[in-house]
């Protein structure tokens, strides 16, 4: 191990380090403010219909979750986030993987949130649980001020997440082989992949038997 570079954690977000999923979340905390339409619930029902069944992939569900924010003003959901993640995010969050966390922040290990789901949502994450690093999808803002329903770059899902990985090692100076990166589905792989330390929470059916093969450490949310 190089002494100059840093070891670093790696915590994927939605159904890894939070029990559940943090949009469908989103949508009840918008539907309870009656902030969000029920076109927009419906076919919300019916992507995650063919998602769930892999006829849809995880970049191109974002997409469509992103849509919503067509038009409006971004303002209007920053104020609100801290509050989201108070009343509906934190007490979702799993034991488990919060004591590794933990483990990693005791070690002196940089800790690196990692997920899809958008900056301003995790931004009160990534500050009460006192991470060092937040990777995850912007959302473009046109120049009126109103946000366009597309994400500013990539977005961060599947390969994306290696390459950010990537990226961020090469501007830090981290030690992947001796870092470590947690995820639940197998499109976490590529980022589970670059690592030395790969671990895998509540896995799906084809993690789980990639992570048996490689005899890669299996966690519980409980």
């Amino acid at each position: 191990m190089n002494p100059d570079r840093k070891i670093a954690a790696f915590f994927d977000f939605d159904e890894t380090l939070l029990e559940v999923e943090s949009g469908r979340l989103g949508i009840q905390w918008l539907w309870d403010r009656r902030m969000v339409p029920l076109g927009y619930i419906l076919k919300i029902q019916a992507a995650n219909f063919f998602y769930q069944r892999q006829l849809l992939s995880d970049e191109r569900m974002v997409r469509i979750l992103l849509t919503f924010y067509k038009k409006r003003r971004f303002l209007d959901f920053q104020k609100g986030a801290e509050d989201f993640y108070r009343k509906y995010l934190k007490p979702h969050l799993a034991p488990r993987i919060l004591s590794r966390v933990r483990f990693h922040k005791n070690e002196g290990h940089l800790l690196v949130l990692i997920s899809g789901s958008v900056r301003y949502l995790l931004e009160p994450v990534i500050k009460d649980l006192e991470f060092d690093y937040l990777l995850c999808t912007d959302l473009e803002v046109g120049p009126d001020g109103l946000m366009t329903g597309k994400p500013k770059g990539l977005v961060c899902v599947d390969h994306n997440k290696k390459k950010l990985t990537l990226k961020l090692a090469q501007n830090i100076g981290l030690d992947l082989a001796n870092s470590y990166a947690y995820g639940n589905h197998h499109s976490d792989l590529p980022l589970l992949e670059i690592v030395g330390h790969p671990h895998v929470v509540e896995p799906t059916q084809i993690l789980k038997k990639v992570a048996r093969q490689r005899s890669w450490p299996i966690l519980t949310y409980r």
